[in-house]
């Protein structure tokens, strides 16, 4: 691993992300992983789920 990217990743692990940015990750990993599987899986039914166990959009 070069330097630049041990930096890269040594900064990366300082992040905090915020609830909001976390239920838009958590979201995001959850659409893509059932997408391709489920074509007819949407982002709106994953976002509706998500709000229904985690109580926010």
């Amino acid at each position: 691993m070069t330097n630049d990217l041990k930096e890269l990743v040594e900064r990366a692990r300082q992040i905090e992300m915020t609830p909001d940015q976390l239920g838009e990750q958590r979201r995001s990993f959850a659409y893509g992983n059932t997408n391709i599987e489920n074509e007819r899986i949407t982002r709106q039914m994953v976002a509706d789920l998500d709000k229904k166990l985690y109580g926010r959009e």
